[in-house]
């Protein structure tokens, strides 16, 4: 009995120093901040800035007209047609113009106000799209990535031009350039191929880069002679890159300010367009559609009046048949 309390006794103490140095070992542990998370899909990143012509986004496999203001989502896929313009300006300001016929895809978006871990991935496959970074690439990791080449954006204003076919074998070179920000500072465009070797880095404004095809498969970078003539048309779409920031700014805080102060305010990732309403503002119920305008009114067909629900209808009584008076029951 003495062998198994001493036992028993030993077994306790090493369960109450097991705990404690457990206890030690949490209150020891450093605190990890964890990294802002990717945006969600059905949150809005960005809004439509400025728009001439036509343009549309491709979102869950279907092209949808853009307008004014209109929020952009994670995923989407942003494209111009002939003779047209469109300015989009995302959270942290960073903004786009795309030119006629350019597509541009939102890749990743992670941004978070004043935080250090910020960053953002944006493809353009095809036409002449000039941005101004912001936020994201002046304390994160903003990247546009191209058919040949991967660019490291550090706080400053671009331009990028993608032939159609730009990676197939003879198609015209891809062409990069940097021009100074609407406050005449320049930042530096790093260029690297598709694989993350380093091709160069542009850090003079109005200097630019031609993404070639190199020995063994590879691409390199040539320096870029910008003529006159490219340059007065360059700086007309930089200007409006500029511009388009600007408003963006107001109409970007402007919807932001809407959503906080309508939560419940529909949703259009989904197909782009508002779901149907119903008077109160909730969303309709499948299987009850309703046309706009037009509303049911108390005598109206199949319309129930208060106290009378789950009641059937009321039927005229029938005639009394000839002949004898029906007996009474008792």
């Amino acid at each position: 009995m003495t062998r198994f309390r001493f036992s028993f006794a030993l077994a306790l103490l090493g369960c109450l120093m097991l705990a404690g140095t457990a206890e030690v070992m949490a209150q020891t542990q450093p605190a990890q901040t964890p990294a802002p998370a990717q945006a969600a899909a059905d949150e809005p990143i960005g809004n439509v800035a400025t728009l001439t012509g036509t343009a549309s986004v491709i979102r869950n496999n279907a092209p949808t007209p853009l307008k004014l203001q209109d929020d952009i989502f994670l995923n989407d896929v942003l494209q111009t047609s002939a003779n047209s313009t469109l300015g989009v300006t995302f959270n942290d300001a960073t903004t786009f113009n795309l030119t006629a016929n350019a597509k541009i895809a939102v890749d990743s978006y992670v941004y978070e106000d004043g935080g250090k871990q910020n960053a953002a991935l944006f493809d353009i496959t095809k036409g002449t799209v000039a941005f101004v970074a912001a936020a994201v690439a002046k304390t994160g990791d903003m990247k546009i990535s191209t058919p040949t080449a991967t660019l490291g954006i550090r706080g400053t204003t671009g331009l990028v031009e993608v032939p159609e076919g730009a990676a197939a074998a003879g198609a015209n070179n891809v062409a990069i350039k940097l021009y100074p920000d609407p406050d005449g500072r320049v930042g530096q465009i790093e260029v690297n191929d598709r694989a993350g070797a380093r091709l160069g880095s542009l850090t003079q404004g109005a200097s630019g880069f031609t993404i070639r095809p190199g020995a063994g498969g590879r691409f390199a970078a040539a320096p870029l002679l910008i003529s006159p003539q490219q340059a007065l048309r360059d700086q007309g779409i930089v200007r409006q890159v500029h511009a388009a920031q600007s408003i963006g700014r107001q109409i970007v805080t402007q919807q932001r300010a809407l959503r906080q102060a309508n939560p419940n305010r529909n949703n259009l990732r989904n197909n782009g367009r508002p779901g149907p309403q119903r008077p109160n503002g909730l969303p309709q119920r499948q299987g009850s559609p309703q046309q706009p305008g037009l509303q049911r009114g108390p005598n109206a067909p199949g319309a129930q009046r208060p106290g009378l629900q789950n009641r059937p209808a009321l039927q005229k009584p029938r005639p009394a048949p000839k002949g004898k008076p029906p007996k009474e029951r008792r």
